[in-house]
């Protein structure tokens, strides 16, 4: 097994392993101030390395803090939904963003969807049906919420959904043709994810955990340095050595490395409906995906150019 390999798969474990290190920090801190000191602490790491901003237009400015915004919401929402829900269903949820943003893009561009992704949405839905009407094997730390926790889950995949669209269409605005390097873009958006829950903690009175809670703040500087600068930034540097469908499919991984984790540190398990679900959830993202590689490499065979 090659470094590229142990790179991505390396990214994935940091990235699956989040979950976990949420559930400690929640054990001393709301969820939105959990949020905002992972963005803050990866904030000023990544804005230590980017070293100055490059010049852009008002308007693309305010593109990648729309972005930044939507990534608030994406972090406030599914860290929220850990306190209410299983480590393993609120990840599972989480991995729907595909579906969105193919029924975005459908939208949005006039394209008829295709017929994979009909049962792609149908799978997905019967699949969040059955994890939904399903009986938790483990009570959440705060127990008969799990809905609640479900619905934050969701939310939290459709706000990263839009974090990534707004980033995407952000790479060129009003005929500039100038795109941004990987740390420039996360630089901005990790800045004002932070500036914007930093703002919702006063709104919502959330403290800081006393610096005497050693699990809570290793909780918060874990997710920070471990899954979100090494695992993102793992990822990132997969790109040299694989497509970004091969580096999307293997975000399949995250949910089972959750699940995984949570089994041994929470001893927390699935019922056979929801682990029902997660499957069909997992099969259809995954269909959804496979869908989207055929057709780039369609398009690319056709245009070349």
């Amino acid at each position: 097994m090659g470094v590229p390999v142990l790179r991505l798969l390396g990214g994935q474990l940091a990235i699956g392993a989040a979950a976990i290190f949420a559930r400690f920090a929640l054990g001393g801190a709301g969820p939105i101030a959990v949020s905002a000191l992972r963005l803050a602490i990866a904030a000023l790491v990544a804005l230590a390395i980017v070293r100055g901003f490059e010049r852009l237009s008002p308007r693309r400015e305010l593109a990648f803090g729309l972005a930044g915004i939507a990534l608030a919401i994406h972090f406030a929402t599914w860290i929220g939904s850990l306190a209410y829900t299983s480590v393993a269903v609120s990840t599972l949820l989480v991995t729907t963003t595909p579906i969105w943003t193919e029924a975005y893009d459908s939208i949005r561009f006039r394209r008829a969807p295709t017929a994979g992704f009909g049962v792609s949405l149908v799978l997905a839905l019967a699949g969040v049906a059955a994890i939904a009407f399903s009986h938790p094997a483990v009570p959440a730390p705060i127990a008969g919420h799990a809905l609640l926790g479900d619905g934050l889950a969701l939310l939290g995949s459709i706000a990263i959904g839009a974090y990534l669209i707004i980033v995407r269409d952000a790479g060129t605005v009003e005929g500039e043709a100038q795109r941004l390097g990987t740390r420039q873009i996360v630089a901005r958006t990790y800045g004002w994810a932070a500036l914007a829950l930093i703002a919702a903690t006063f709104v919502a009175h959330q403290d800081a955990p006393p610096m005497s809670d050693t699990s809570a703040w290793a909780g918060i500087l874990a997710m920070a340095l471990v899954s979100q600068l090494l695992g993102h930034t793992a990822l990132n540097a997969a790109l040299r050595d694989f497509t970004p469908s091969v580096i999307a499919l293997t975000t399949l991984l995250e949910p089972i490395v959750a699940a995984t984790l949570a089994a041994i540190v929470f001893r927390e398990t699935l019922s056979w409906q929801a682990a029902g679900g997660g499957i069909a959830i997992l099969s259809a993202v995954g269909s959804m995906l496979a869908s989207s590689t055929s057709r780039v490499a369609t398009a690319e065979a056709r245009d070349p150019a």
